[in-house]
């Protein structure tokens, strides 16, 4: 499999895309005014103990307090998900006992803790008091005595050699990860990113002692050192990136950290953007819609909600060459692996609940679950996956880090609100026939002024004028429609016919 990662740079923006033998899998985005905060370390302040979620909120300075689970305090033991595993666990969790967390922290105590995953939504940030890290091969924990192996290093005689490394020269009172892209390293290379580790924990030490809270004491790297850093492995065929500037850092970076791989890094210097140029852009776009259809004519479609992200297979135009169950095998076999594209490809994260098309055999469910998880494999990001149920579905629990790639594009709907519906312009203009009878029935107004939303203004005096006169008519009073643009598209004033007085306050 060819894999490369396109790096578009511009000052205000820098995207990323990467992509497995030409086709889009993964997007990265990063704003100016919305840098990525996972990793970031900050001296902050408990601002309440919750024991009855046995959490805490701790005001780290951003407009929303941090959330901090008591599984998130830092007891001395190391955290299962700071280990670089790619396994998909089929089962439950094991679940642990932690100290009540009131007897852990207090409200007014000063906290150092690192930005687990970004604020989404209402929410606002998780993090975690257990420190990490990361580095191109190692990941330096403080306050934990541990050595640890990536489990994607799978030869026995390669993590001997990494675990007398790591002996060698681990820091006093700090735990060592040796990560994936440490397979086959030279010693002196791991040395080298173990001793840059130590300098950066030292630094952020002093800066603790000097920081009042809150206060940020570490940032994390900028998007496209992170690209070299967690994306570029030996996998990976090549960089290409847009800016002279950037390609000089990104090379001088891997020259000291990776010089086996700087060659691998390209300038691209062609006129034509280079997204469009590799036809990434129409991709991207595609990420906002609804409905993605797949080959030979299916189509799946994912629909946001609170709680879930649910994603439907359908056959749509495919019919297939033989029978119904051969074409809902076919059909569901191409979905899991676009499910899957998707899910990467959006980052969508939580719960996820893919609705296949029900399949009679039960050999042909065993297979699309399989495929489902094979392709999961391919995930940086870790996942739970259930088996397929009898109604066709499988739960997806998959870990969210940022918001996704819609939540970070769009914004919700001034008009429905997120519902995705509006009221129909039929219904609106009921809604204003309901109140010149509920207006005329008073006997007391010589008339009624609507200020309406031009759409809805347009459509009663093109469509219902002689209607909504006629029945004004009946009920002794006068009819105004003005058109008004900062009314709602669901919204509408009724008043006297002089406009002073608001009528809908006599009805509340």
């Amino acid at each position: 499999m060819k894999k490369e990662i396109l790096i578009n740079y511009t000052p205000r923006e820098v995207r990323i895309a990467i992509l497995e033998d030409k086709e889009l899998v993964e997007f990265l985005i990063e704003r100016e005014d919305s840098r990525r905060s996972v990793g970031d370390i900050y001296l902050g302040q408990i601002s309440a103990v919750i024991p009855g979620i046995q959490a805490a909120f701790v005001d780290i300075g951003q407009e929303k307090a941090a959330f901090l689970h008591v599984s998130d305090v830092a007891t001395g033991s190391i955290d299962p998900e700071l280990l670089d595993d790619d396994e998909i666990d089929l089962g439950r969790r094991r679940r642990r006992t932690y100290a009540p967390i009131e007897s852990l922290l207090k409200k007014g105590q000063e906290i150092v803790v690192q930005v687990r995953k970004e604020a989404i939504g209402t929410k606002g940030p998780r993090i975690s008091s257990q420190l990490s890290l990361p580095g191109r091969y190692a990941v330096l924990m403080p306050n934990l005595d541990h050595i640890g192996i990536s489990k994607k290093v799978d030869n026995r005689k390669e993590r001997q050699r990494l675990r007398s490394i790591v002996r060698r020269y681990r820091p006093k009172g700090a735990a060592i990860i040796v990560r994936t892209a440490g397979h086959g390293v030279s010693s002196d290379q791991i040395r080298d990113d173990i001793k840059h580790l130590e300098k950066l924990w030292n630094d952020v030490r002093k800066k603790v002692e000097q920081a009042t809270p809150p206060a940020i004491v570490h940032e994390d790297v900028d998007l496209t050192v992170f690209a070299l850093r967690d994306l570029f492995t030996d996998q990976v065929d090549q960089i290409i990136i847009d800016s002279k500037e950037e390609y000089d850092r990104l090379r001088s970076y891997l020259k000291s950290m990776a010089p086996q791989l700087s060659s691998r890094v390209r300038l691209y210097k062609e006129k034509v953007p280079i997204l469009d140029y590799y036809e990434i852009e129409r991709e991207i776009e595609k990420t906002l819609e609804r409905k993605i259809w797949l080959k030979k004519g299916g189509y799946i479609v994912i629909e946001h909600t609170e709680a879930l992200v649910s994603i439907d297979v359908n056959t749509g135009r495919f019919t297939g060459k033989r029978n119904q169950e051969e074409t809902i095998f076919e059909t569901n076999l191409i979905a899991a692996r676009e499910v899957v594209r998707q899910l990467r490809l959006r980052d969508i994260g939580g719960i996820i609940v893919v609705d296949f098309i029900d399949m009679e055999k039960e050999s042909n469910r065993k297979k699309v679950f399989s495929e489902f998880r094979q392709a999961l494999r391919k995930d940086r990001s870790r996942a739970r996956v259930s088996p397929i149920s009898d109604l066709g579905l499988v739960e997806v629990s998959r870990k969210r880090v940022r918001p996704s790639l819609l939540h970070f594009y769009s914004e919700e709907c001034p008009y429905c609100t997120g519902s995705g519906k509006v009221l129909s312009i039929e219904s609106m203009a009921m809604k204003a026939e309901h109140w010149i009878r509920r207006i005329g029935s008073l006997g007391r107004e010589r008339g009624i002024q609507f200020r309406v939303n031009p759409i809805l203004g347009i459509y009663l005096n093109d469509e219902k004028e002689e209607e909504l006169h006629e029945l004004a008519r009946k009920n002794n009073l006068r009819l105004e429609i003005i058109k008004d643009p900062r009314m709602h598209r669901e919204e509408f004033g009724v008043f006297s016919f002089d406009g002073k007085r608001d009528l809908k306050t006599e009805f509340v």
